[in-house]
C-alpha cells in the first residue's frame, strides 16, 4: 500500500474519516492543530469536528450550543480537510460518543473507515463511558498525546486496547473499525480553561484563537469579556 505525499487519503484501501469530538468551549489553535495533524497523519478523506451537546462527564460548557457551533464554523470556514458535523446539538439528552458512531455509521456503511479522536488523558477513563466495549466495533481509536498520560497497563481498558494497538497506519485503511492508534502530534500549550480564564480577566485572546473566533467572542461579549474603559486598546 502506497502513501501519497501530501496528506490525504492512501492509493489503496478505505477512505478514512476521522471524528473529533468535544465540547469546544471554544475552539481554540490547539484543537485545529490536532485536527491537522489527525488529517495528515492518518492520511485521511476529511476531519470532523463534533460539538457535544450536553457533556456526560464533565459540566455544562459556557457558551450555548448555537455561539458553539457558530465558532467552529467560522474557525474552520474556507477548509477542505476540516468540516462541522453538529449532529449531537440536534439530539436530546447526554451526546453519548456510542450514539454518535452508530449513527455515523449508518450514514457511511462499511465501505468507509471511521476513526473517534481521543485525548489520552480521557482514555484512563473509558471504562465509564457508555456501552464503550463496541467503540471498536464502530471504529478504529486515534489517540491524541496528552503530557504525563500513558495508556492503561492493566484492567479492562488495557484488555480492550492492547490486542488492538497498532503503529501502521495503513491498518487503519485496511477495515472499516478496530484498531488502536496513537497520532503523535506536536503538543500546542493551549487549553479551553486557560482561554476562558484570560477572557473573564479582560485578556486578549487573540494568539489563542482564529481571529474571526476572537472577534465573535468580543462582539457576543462571551465568557465574561469585556473590554471596557481602563484597558488598552488591542492590536491584531
Amino acid at each position: 500500500m502506497t502513501v501519497s505525499g501530501s496528506g490525504g487519503e492512501l492509493s489503496a484501501g478505505l477512505p478514512l474519516i476521522a471524528c473529533y469530538g468535544g465540547t469546544f468551549d471554544p475552539v481554540h489553535n490547539g484543537h485545529l492543530q490536532a485536527a491537522e495533524e489527525v488529517f495528515e497523519r492518518a492520511h485521511c478523506r476529511e476531519v470532523r469536528l463534533i460539538p457535544c451537546h450536553v457533556p456526560p462527564h464533565r459540566g455544562t460548557p459556557m457558551a450555548p450550543a448555537a455561539a458553539r457551533r457558530a465558532m467552529l464554523e467560522l474557525a474552520l470556514a474556507g477548509s477542505v480537510r476540516l468540516r462541522v458535523d453538529a449532529r449531537e446539538l440536534a439530539r436530546v439528552g447526554p451526546s453519548y460518543t456510542i450514539d454518535t458512531l452508530v449513527s455515523l455509521r449508518e450514514e457511511v456503511g462499511d465501505e468507509v473507515a471511521l476513526g473517534w479522536v481521543i485525548g489520552a488523558d480521557a482514555v484512563a477513563e473509558l471504562g465509564t463511558w457508555r456501552n464503550w466495549r463496541r467503540l471498536p466495533e464502530l471504529a478504529h481509536l486515534l489517540l491524541l498525546d496528552r503530557p504525563g498520560y500513558v495508556l492503561p497497563q492493566r484492567g479492562p481498558v488495557a484488555r480492550l486496547l492492547a490486542p488492538r494497538l497498532t503503529t501502521d497506519v495503513s491498518d487503519l485503511h485496511a477495515r472499516p473499525a478496530g484498531r488502536v492508534w496513537c497520532v503523535g502530534q506536536t503538543p500546542l500549550a493551549v487549553s479551553a480553561t486557560a482561554v476562558r480564564e484570560a477572557l473573564a480577566a479582560g485578556r486578549s485572546v487573540a494568539h489563542l484563537l482564529p481571529l474571526p473566533v476572537w472577534a465573535y467572542i468580543k462582539q457576543q461579549r462571551l465568557y465574561g469579556y469585556d473590554q471596557g474603559p481602563g484597558h488598552e486598546a488591542e492590536s491584531e
